[in-house]
């Protein structure tokens, strides 16, 4: 789940950049083919876009817009971002555009707008804006990146492998070095510096020039809020309504994200407990001490002997994911169940991430910040985290490929800041195994007065509008609607 000297500003909270406007063309529309929308999929990847139409038979439409390489040098060379629109069919009522992101890094988002709406926008929202998606610079039909992944490669998926012991971690270190020099030596190693959160949140800014805007809106998903908070502090006067849905701490997807997915993990996993355990037909524990038991006998089990292509590694990936989405734990239970009889899951291993989805995240997260190149480092790291969250810091707090990153021409990492409009709304599940509470509220913490944070008490991946929350899906329309936030942090039921 998976990264200069010199820049346009000399730091992120020297506040809006300027002269980013200059040469943005107006953006030319035309139809959507089902290849141009991408396989965007709801809460990063777990629910598939919509076909070519919207809501209410609305039809999504494509463009492409021209963009620097290197926004410290507007004139040089060029790449191309793929955008969508689903435009409101009630010009009337329109007040603007609202940009969005599905999360990644690594994900195609030209698909989003109509996943949005099928998956039940509020009518309010879509007739009072032109929903916005976009393929992220490196991603689909981005420019994209790759790091010529092999199949076997790829079927690794994000996690190192589950480290017992630092030897372990000296063992994957080997794996991490091997993907990041072919991620260097690819045919789009050009494009490594310039992959970053800070120039997609430059060409977002592109984006809002070409569509003849002076302000946009927003809503991000999960590493999309990291992209939103960047935007904001970037451009702070250029936001107008932004809402962070399930977000990323102040650094973003750093060391520390990642590391924090193993608390993401226990946070969550009770919730699965108490309902495997409540259903005896599964027969994995009729209390969650025992589903909790039967994980860890599981993992080992799969660590020694791999059932289907699922190892201990992946058993344990698959479980988080699938706690993602409440509808999704039935499946989960029934995926233990088979591999608890030395059966693979109905249907075999989860499909891996194809090259570009692997190589974007890659080219972002290791970019965005400085992990340390210190093998030593991530033994110690993975020790402690396996100690302290056994059920995945084996594998979170291992090594990635982003210790061997190189850095020449990459630019300071963005300091998220807390000037500007206050014109945030974060919504944020309590028990959230992807981007945990903890991380949120840092960012929280950091956004200061600009942002308010609507905490809902339940547990899943993205809360607006896939959630069930009718308490804060309504409060996130009527920001939306009418630029009203609540006065004060809240606290919304689940349901």
């Amino acid at each position: 789940m998976v990264l200069a000297t010199t820049v346009a500003c000399t730091s992120a909270s020297a506040g809006e950049e300027e002269g980013n406007e200059a040469a943005s063309p107006a953006l030319r529309w035309g139809p959507c083919t089902k290849e141009s929308e991408g396989d965007t999929k709801k809460s990063e990847g777990k629910k598939r876009a919509g076909p070519q139409k919207g809501g209410a038979g609305a039809t999504l439409q494509c463009a492409t817009l021209k963009v620097p390489l290197d926004y410290r040098k507007p004139d040089g060379r060029q790449i191309e971002i793929a955008v969508s629109r689903l435009a409101s069919r009630k010009p009337a009522q329109r007040r603007g555009v609202l940009l969005t992101n599905p999360g990644g890094p690594g994900q195609s988002g030209l698909g989003y707008p109509a996943a949005l709406a099928g998956a039940g926008l509020p009518q309010k929202v879509l007739d009072s804006y032109d929903v916005i998606g976009f393929d992220p610079r490196g991603m689909g039909r981005s420019s994209p990146v790759t790091c010529d992944l092999t199949p076997e490669q790829q079927a690794r998926g994000n996690f190192p492998a589950y480290a017992h012991s630092g030897g372990d971690v000296a063992r994957e270190a080997k794996f991490a070095r091997t993907v990041a020099r072919q991620c260097a030596s690819s045919e789009s190693a050009w494009m490594l510096p310039h992959t970053t959160t800070a120039n997609t949140a430059r060409d977002m800014d592109r984006i809002r020039a070409a569509l003849g805007e002076s302000e946009i809106s927003y809503l991000g998903t999960s590493y999309g809020t990291w992209l939103g908070a960047v935007y904001a502090t970037l451009f702070p006067e250029r936001g107008d309504r932004i809402v962070l849905d399930s977000s990323l701490g102040p650094g973003g997807y750093d060391a520390t994200a990642f590391r924090l997915l193993a608390r993401g993990m226990k946070d969550r996993f009770p919730d699965f407990a108490a309902f495997a355990a409540g259903k005896p037909e599964y027969g994995l524990g009729s209390t969650p001490r025992q589903v909790k038991a039967k994980f860890h006998e599981l993992a080992e089990r799969l660590d020694r002997k791999p059932v289907g292509g699922v190892d201990g590694t992946l058993f344990r990936a698959i479980t988080l994911e699938e706690m993602f989405v409440e509808g999704k734990l039935p499946e989960l239970a029934e995926i233990w169940q088979a591999l608890d009889k030395g059966k693979p899951p109905s249907g075999g291993p989860p499909a891996a991430e194809n090259d570009n989805a692997s190589a974007g995240r890659h080219y972002v997260i290791c970019a965005d910040s400085r992990w340390s190149k210190k093998i030593g480092h991530y033994q110690r790291t993975a020790a402690h985290d396996r100690r302290r969250y056994p059920m995945l810091g084996g594998s979170t707090g291992s090594i990635t490929p982003c210790a061997f990153w190189p850095r020449k021409g990459i630019e300071k990492p963005v300091q998220v800041s807390d000037r500007g409009p206050e014109n945030v709304l974060m919504v944020q599940n309590a028990r959230d195994p992807g981007t945990p509470l903890a991380g949120a509220r840092k960012l929280r913490q950091a956004l200061g007065d600009r942002a308010r944070m609507v905490l809902v008490d339940q547990g899943g991946h993205g809360v607006y509008p896939f959630g069930g929350s009718t308490c804060a899906n309504d409060a996130t329309t009527a920001f939306l609607t009418t630029g009203k936030r609540p006065a004060e942090d809240r606290t919304c039921p689940a349901g």
